[in-house]
Order: C-alpha cells, then sequence, then structure tokens
C-alpha cells in the first residue's frame, strides 16, 4: 500500500497526531464491491474543510437523497499526500485548502462472505477563504454547499444511518470521532 507510514510521517509532523478509530463490521455485496474496487487502493482522505463556521459537504450522484457528507478521496501512487488531498479539494470542492490538524486515522475491517477488505480513513481539518463551492470533477461530485457540524452530527447523521448500510455506519463514526477531536 502506497499511503504507509513513511508517506505519512510528515502528515503527523506537520500536523499533529490523529486520535485512532478502530472499526469492524459486516458489510453487504455491493458495499464490499465498492471497497475493493481498486485492489491497489486501501486508503481514502476525508476533510473537514471550513469557512468560518461553515463546513463544506458533498452530494455524489449515486448517494440516496437527503445524503451529504465532507469530501475526500484518494492518494495516487507517488504522490506527495497533502498535494493529494489539495488536489481531491480541487476536483470535489473547486476551492484552495489550508490544512491545519490530522484529526483521525482509522483501521478498519470489511467483512463479506468470509472475506476482508483491511481500510485506512485519514481525517484532516482545512480552512478556505473561499465562499463558493464549484465542484470540478461533476461526473464524482453532483453538488457541494456549505453546511455545519451541528447539521453533520444531527439531521445529516440521522440520515446516513437510517439507509441501515454499514459503510455508512462506517462515516458516521468517522464523522463522531472528529467532531470531537475538533472540540479538543
Amino acid at each position: 500500500m502506497h499511503v504507509d507510514e513513511a508517506a505519512l510521517a510528515p502528515v503527523r509532523e506537520r500536523y499533529g497526531d490523529p486520535v485512532l478509530l478502530p472499526w469492524e463490521g459486516d458489510v453487504g455485496a455491493q458495499e464490499f464491491a465498492l471497497a475493493g474496487f481498486n485492489p491497489r487502493r486501501r486508503h481514502d482522505f476525508t476533510f473537514f474543510v471550513f469557512n468560518g463556521d461553515r463546513l463544506a459537504l458533498i452530494e455524489k450522484p449515486q448517494y440516496p437523497p437527503g445524503i451529504w457528507r465532507p469530501p475526500g478521496g484518494g492518494v495516487r501512487a507517488g504522490e506527495d499526500v497533502v498535494e493529494g488531498i489539495r488536489r481531491e479539494a480541487l476536483e470535489e470542492l473547486g476551492v484552495e485548502i489550508d490544512l491545519e490538524r490530522y484529526l483521525v486515522a482509522s483501521e478498519a475491517v470489511f467483512r463479506f462472505g468470509g472475506e476482508t477488505i483491511e481500510w485506512r480513513t485519514h481525517v484532516l481539518s482545512a480552512r478556505t477563504e473561499h465562499e463558493e463551492l464549484a465542484p470540478r470533477d461533476t461526473e464524482e461530485i453532483s453538488a457541494a454547499r456549505w453546511g455545519s457540524l451541528d447539521e453533520l452530527g444531527g439531521p445529516l447523521r440521522e440520515r446516513l444511518l437510517a439507509t441501515g448500510r454499514a459503510l455508512w455506519r462506517y462515516r458516521v463514526a468517522l464523522h463522531d470521532a472528529a467532531a470531537t477531536a475538533l472540540l479538543q
């Protein structure tokens, strides 16, 4: 895996040590296929991008109605982690960001049909001075908007859990851990 401890060491040094979040769960066939789509990628980065108290949220075309979450994506092999996160922010939000803190590092295990996928998610906080969100990758991102931590921890959290999907429960655990870390 190309996002290893050596790649993460400069991130820890510059943005601090994250809270560790272990997570295990049984997922459905479709979720397992989604997580295993690219066998060379077993990670993602989620970034909580703020403009004042406003939190950037994205919607994807395949999401159920009313599902929004903080943006994120993968870092390419050979790509600097920080530069990969900034690239993803430009693609998903259309804005430049300044990273602030490394909030959460998860080590997840997704199980289905006797098989497992080990997955890591890294959550960082960031700021932007840009007022308008305008995704550049309009195939992957159907919309971006400003929300709040209260919305993410309230009505959006409830919508994610109401889907009954394990990967959304995982996403809620990440959001909850990041929100708690932001308060520390």
